[in-house]
C-alpha cells in the first residue's frame, strides 16, 4: 500500500511539473521560439515579444491563451504574429473580456453566456464606447464598476491597436504585402521629395504630384510613431545602452534627417510578407539572421532575453500553486489515513514547491539585473510573502511532523501565489521602479525584512486558524495538540515583531536619506508600526497571562487583519508617499478576507461548552467546576 501511495503522489507531481517543461517546444513549421525571444523595448526594459504577447492577452483576456470561434488553441506568440502580421485574420479573435456585457447599453452586443468578444464585434460600438469613455470620471475612485469596465474596454482596444502597429505601417493586403516595395519608394522619394519642399517654402516652382506623394509619407509615417507602442528598433552600433530604442515610425522618419534605414525595419517587413505568403523557411531564416543582429549588438542582454521566454514558458509560480494544492490534500488525508506515510510526502513535496517558488524569485532577480531585491512591487510582494511563510511553515513541519506546519504552510503559499497571479493582470510585474525606490540596498534590506515580517504574521495567523477550526469542531483536538499549536504561534509571532520592528527602523532610515524625516505618519509607515504594535500586544499578554490559548488565539488572528492592511488596505488609500500600488478591485477582497477573520475571532470566543474537540470539553469541565466551588464558598 506504502509503494501504491508514493506511486501515485509521484505520477501526480511528474504531471504538474512536465506539464511546465512540454510548453518549451511547438510544432508549428514556423520557428516560433525563435521568434518569441526576438527583443524589444517596452517600459524602459529590454524583454523579448513573448513577454509583450502574455502580458497584453493578460490585460485584455485574463488568460495567456486565445481559443478562436472554431475552437483552436493559439499560444501567446502566435496570436501576436497573427495581429500584428495577418490583423484581418486576429481581428475575429475572441479575446477582450466583459464581464458583463448585459450591463453596458450597447444594443446588439450582448450574446448570452459569452464573455469574449472580437475586435470586430466591438468595432460597431466604437464611437458609442468612446462616448462613453469621455464622459467617466477621470478620478478612478470614483468610478462605478460599470465606469471601470468602459475604462478597461476602451484602453484594451487602444493597447490592442498600438501594438498591431508596432512592427510595421498597418493597412490592407495590398500594403502589408509589399513593404518591401513601399520603403525602397519611401527612400529613393526622401531626396526628390525634401527638395520639392524647399522649392515650395522658397515660393519656386514645383512638382506637386511628387511633394504630395511624399508628404502622405511623412504624415503616415508621423502618425505611425505616435501609435506604434513596441520599440523594436536599437541604437545603431556603438551601442550605448542607456539610448532609447526607437519604435518603427521614429525610424523612418529619422530617415529624413539622412540616418539610414536600420535593417531590422526591413526586416520585419521582409518576416511580415514571408509569415502571410506561408513561406514558413524564409520567414525562419529572417528570424534567424535578427537574432544573430542582436546578439551582435547586445552579446550581453541575449542570454536574460532568452531566459526569460524560458521562464515565462515554465511558468514555476503556477506549478508551485498547483503542488500547494497537492500538498494540503495530502495532509488533509493523512489526518484520515496513513498519516505516517502522507505527511512524510507532504514534507517532501512542500520543499519541491518551495524550491520551485525560490527559482522563480531567483530568475526574476537575474531577468531584473536586481541581485538579492526579493520585492520590487506590490505583485512581487505577494510572491515573497508566501516564500516566506512557506519557509517557516517547512521548518515548522521538520519539527513538530505533525502536518500542520506543510498545511498552513501550503494554504499560505496558495493564497499568496493567487494574489499574485491577479496583480499581474495588470500588466507586466517587472516594470521599472519609481525613482525613490529604485535603490537595490534598501530593497535588499528594508523592503525584504519587513516583507519576511509580512510572512511570519499571516503564518501565524493561519496556524492560529487551525488551532481555532479543530478546537470548536473536531473531537480529537487535545491539549497536546494545542500546547504544540501555542507554542507554535508563539514562535512565529516574536519572529514577525522581530522583523517588523528591524524592518521599520531601516525604513526610517531610508525615508530620512531620501526625503529627510524619519517619521512622517505616512499610511504605509503607520501599518508597519502597527504590526510592530501587534506583535507586542502578543507578546505582553502571553508573557503576562493576561490571555490563555483562546485568547491568544485571537489576537494571532487579529494579526491577519493588522498585516493586510498594513500590506494591501494603505495602497488603497491612495494617499501618501508610499501609494505606489493602488488597486481598486482589491478593495472588496480585502473586506472579504476582513470579514473572514472577524468572524474566526468571534468563533475562537464562544464559550468553552460550545467546542466539540477534547481540549474545548475539558475547559469547559474544568469552567463548572470553579464555578460550583465559587459557590460553595458563597
Amino acid at each position: 500500500m506504502k509503494k501504491l501511495i508514493y506511486i501515485i503522489i509521484f505520477g501526480i507531481t511528474a504531471s504538474v511539473v512536465l506539464s511546465g517543461l512540454r510548453s518549451f517546444k511547438s510544432d508549428s513549421e514556423y520557428d516560433l521560439e525563435s521568434f518569441a525571444e526576438l527583443p524589444v523595448q517596452v517600459g524602459g526594459r529590454i524583454k523579448p515579444l513573448d513577454s509583450v504577447a502574455r502580458n497584453t492577452l493578460l490585460l485584455l483576456s485574463g488568460r495567456q491563451k486565445v481559443v478562436t470561434a472554431e475552437g483552436t488553441e493559439l499560444s501567446p506568440i502566435q496570436w501576436f504574429m497573427d495581429l500584428t502580421m495577418r490583423p484581418e485574420i486576429a481581428d475575429n479573435y475572441p479575446i477582450f473580456k466583459i464581464e458583463f456585457p448585459d450591463d453596458l447599453g450597447l444594443a446588439g452586443l450582448a450574446k448570452e453566456g459569452e464573455r469574449y468578444y472580437s475586435f470586430n464585434e466591438l468595432l460597431p460600438f466604437s464611437e458609442e464606447l468612446r462616448k462613453l469613455h469621455s464622459e467617466v470620471d477621470p478620478e478612478p475612485k470614483k468610478r462605478s464598476a460599470y465606469d471601470n469596465q468602459i475604462v478597461d474596454i476602451n484602453n484594451g482596444l487602444m493597447r490592442y491597436h498600438r501594438i498591431m502597429h508596432s512592427l510595421h505601417p498597418i493597412g490592407g493586403a495590398d500594403r502589408l504585402d509589399k513593404l518591401d516595395e513601399e520603403y525602397q519608394s519611401y527612400v529613393l522619394m526622401i531626396t526628390p521629395g525634401m527638395a520639392e519642399l524647399r522649392k515650395q517654402q522658397a515660393g519656386q516652382d514645383y512638382d506637386a504630384d511628387r511633394l504630395n506623394r511624399f508628404i502622405a509619407f511623412a504624415d503616415d509615417y508621423l502618425k505611425l510613431s505616435q501609435t506604434a507602442l513596441l520599440r523594436v528598433v536599437p541604437p545603431p552600433a556603438p551601442i550605448d545602452p542607456l539610448e532609447d530604442w526607437k519604435n518603427i515610425g521614429l525610424e523612418l522618419l529619422d530617415v529624413m534627417k539622412g540616418d539610414a534605414l536600420s535593417p531590422y525595419v526591413t526586416s520585419y517587413a521582409s518576416l511580415t510578407m514571408d509569415y502571410r505568403a506561408g513561406n514558413a523557411d524564409a520567414f525562419n531564416q529572417k528570424v534567424a539572421e535578427l537574432r544573430q543582429r542582436f546578439i551582435a549588438d547586445f552579446p550581453n542582454s541575449i542570454g536574460r532575453v532568452h531566459f526569460e521566454r524560458l521562464f515565462n514558458a515554465f511558468q514555476p509560480f503556477y506549478i508551485a500553486m498547483q503542488l500547494y494544492v497537492l500538498v494540503f490534500l495530502i495532509v488533509c488525508i493523512s489526518w484520515l489515513r496513513w498519516p505516517q506515510e502522507l505527511s512524510r510526502c507532504a514534507f517532501w513535496l512542500i520543499l519541491l514547491a518551495f524550491g520551485i517558488h525560490t527559482f522563480g524569485l531567483l530568475s526574476r532577480m537575474y531577468i531584473q539585473e536586481r541581485y538579492g531585491v526579493f520585492v520590487t512591487n506590490l505583485y512581487s510582494s505577494a510572491v515573497f510573502v508566501g516564500w516566506g511563510a512557506v519557509l517557516l511553515g517547512a521548518l515548522i513541519e521538520k519539527f513538530y511532523k505533525n502536518g500542520i506546519g506543510a498545511a498552513m504552510a501550503s494554504l499560505v503559499g496558495f493564497c499568496t501565489l493567487i494574489v499574485a497571479h491577479h496583480l499581474s493582470m495588470s500588466g507586466d510585474t517587472m516594470e521599472m521602479m519609481r525613482a525613490v525606490l529604485d535603490s537595490n540596498f534598501w530593497l535588499a534590506t528594508h523592503v525584504t525584512v519587513i516583507t519576511f515580517g509580512y510572512s511570519a504574521m499571516f503564518l501565524a495567523g493561519a496556524l492560529a486558524l487551525v488551532f481555532v477550526a479543530f478546537g470548536v469542531f473536531s473531537r480529537k483536538f487535545n491539549k497536546e495538540t494545542a500546547r504544540s499549536l501555542s507554542a507554535m504561534v508563539y514562535g512565529i509571532t516574536c519572529f514577525a515583531t522581530l522583523f517588523s520592528l528591524v524592518g521599520t527602523i531601516l525604513g526610517g532610515i531610508w525615508a530620512d536619506q531620501s526625503w529627510g524625516r524619519f517619521w512622517g505618519w505616512d499610511p504605509k509607515e503607520n501599518g508597519a508600526l502597527m504590526i510592530v504594535v501587534m506583535g507586542a500586544i502578543f507578546l505582553h499578554a502571553r508573557w503576562g497571562g493576561i490571555c490563555r490559548e483562546r485568547g491568544l488565539m485571537s489576537l494571532a488572528i487579529c494579526g491577519n487583519i493588522i498585516t493586510a492592511w498594513s500590506w494591501f488596505g494603505t495602497n488603497l488609500l491612495g494617499v501618501g508617499l508610499h501609494s505606489y500600488g493602488f488597486t481598486d478591485s482589491g478593495f472588496y477582497w480585502l473586506l472579504a478576507f476582513w470579514s473572514s477573520q472577524c468572524i474566526f475571532i468571534a468563533t475562537a470566543l464562544l464559550p468553552w461548552r460550545y467546542w466539540r474537540s477534547e481540549f474545548g470539553q475539558s475547559n469547559y469541565r474544568k469552567q463548572r467546576k470553579r464555578i460550583l466551588i465559587a459557590a460553595e464558598d458563597a
